[in-house]
């Protein structure tokens, strides 16, 4: 499954760059994150409680951030599994600035597995697409900008 999309965010890019990188910012903004434990530097484990549709459960994983172009851009990388599943994926955060305002965009592909890719193609692409718009209005609360603040963009 392909992932890709644009935010505006009505704050400086260096800003959103902390907080893109911040251990506890993203345990706040990443939906469902119960736990978030650096293991190496910029490598951490994560436990999320997540659901789609009737297909509920715990993943635990690890989430990396590699490929490092501050304050450009990043590469994440994420493994999980739980009982009903697996998730693997991969992607490419950008970050350009535009009067004061940051553009982020992102790309990646991600694989899931198990009971939860039953749910159907279309159905994750939506679930998928809505856990990206909570977790980036989660990181726009870590930057205490409003929901106003905060935009997609080709949504």
């Amino acid at each position: 499954m392909r992932l890709h999309g644009r935010y505006k965010f009505k704050a400086p890019r260096e800003a959103v760059w902390r907080v893109l990188l911040d251990r506890e910012a993203l345990a706040k903004g990443v939906p469902g994150c119960q736990r978030l434990d650096a293991v190496a530097p910029d490598t951490y484990e994560a436990t999320l409680k997540i659901g789609v549709a009737s297909v509920k459960g715990v993943y635990t994983g690890r989430i990396t951030i590699g490929d490092k172009v501050p304050p450009e851009r990043y590469r994440l990388t994420v493994e999980g599994s739980g009982a009903q599943g697996f998730v693997r994926g991969e992607g490419v955060l950008d970050l350009a600035e535009a009067d004061g305002r940051t553009i982020l965009t992102y790309a990646g592909e991600a694989q899931v597995g198990g009971t939860i890719a039953g749910v159907g193609q279309r159905m994750l692409g939506g679930v998928a697409k809505l856990l990206v718009r909570l977790f980036f209005h989660g990181m726009a609360k870590q930057l205490n900008l409003s929901e106003e603040e905060v935009e997609e963009l080709d949504a």
